[in-house]
């Protein structure tokens, strides 16, 4: 058993989120007694999520997409007081870590995603607001984009669509995960040969076009489990807690 308060704290030193300026108001979002036996991680902070964590025993939960953002919690009506019922009635802790667990150099999605496609000169990427949230790097040898599509399936598990208006062989990538389609122009206007990101988008569509780059979207849940997934693992390294990743299979 691990106190709460002392996994949030380790949380708030190693991703630093005061450091981010976000709509998702990152860090503990609701409380519970302060005992945790077991954390569970997942994407989204949804009452499905919060089931399934509870049956496999989980007293904290921790979210890539937490429940407050902005003023959503001006009202606790609807779906808000359902959600929070739940977590309160089962006396269960949320953290939530958006953009700071996208940037992470070692634990992030984007650094995670990286590693995954053994990509090596690995240096930020992806402004936004003044800070960089991706990365971008060079394959260890050039690959033809057709095979490299098929290694996006193997990595993400799923593709939901690509944009096909580059070069036949790809070397350079950059990446940012979930909603970030239109950072495809900045991969453009830098001569990168293929995009990752998450969600594809009709203004995408066009940037890539007109900047003849590859780009590659395998869904905004996808390329959004792998820092939790990180962080469940550092977790359990560094204070001993038990941890386990809850896969909804999100298809977007």
């Amino acid at each position: 058993m691990v106190a709460l308060h002392r996994i949030t704290a380790f949380l708030d030193q190693e991703l630093d989120p005061a450091a981010f300026e976000d709509s998702s108001h990152n860090g503990l979002q609701v409380e519970n007694s302060g005992a945790i036996r077991k954390v569970c991680v997942g994407v989204d902070a949804s009452l499905d999520f919060f089931e399934k964590a509870l049956q496999q025993g989980a007293d904290l939960l921790i979210c890539h997409h937490g429940l407050s953002w902005g003023d959503s919690l001006r009202r606790i009506t609807g779906i808000n007081y359902r959600r929070l019922k739940f977590l309160v009635e089962h006396d269960m802790a949320l953290y939530a870590c958006h953009l700071p667990l996208d940037a992470h150099p070692v634990l992030g999605n984007n650094a995670r995603i990286a590693k995954a496609f053994g990509l090596r000169k690995v240096q930020p990427f992806g402004t936004y607001h003044g800070i960089s949230i991706g990365f971008r790097g060079t394959l260890p040898k050039a690959m033809s984009y057709a095979l490299f599509k098929k290694r996006a399936q193997t990595v993400f598990g799923n593709v939901l669509g690509t944009m096909d208006f580059g070069s036949s062989t790809v070397r350079t990538v950059a990446i940012v995960s979930g909603g970030a389609a239109d950072q495809v122009a900045e991969a453009g206007e830098n001569g990168i040969d293929v995009y990752v990101s998450g969600e594809p988008k009709l203004t995408a569509w066009h940037l890539a076009r007109e900047h003849g780059i590859n780009a590659v979207f395998a869904g905004h849940y996808a390329t959004e489990t792998f820092g939790v997934k990180a962080v469940a693992a550092r977790l359990t390294q560094r204070l001993g807690v038990k941890t386990q990743f809850i896969d909804m299979a999100v298809p977007f």
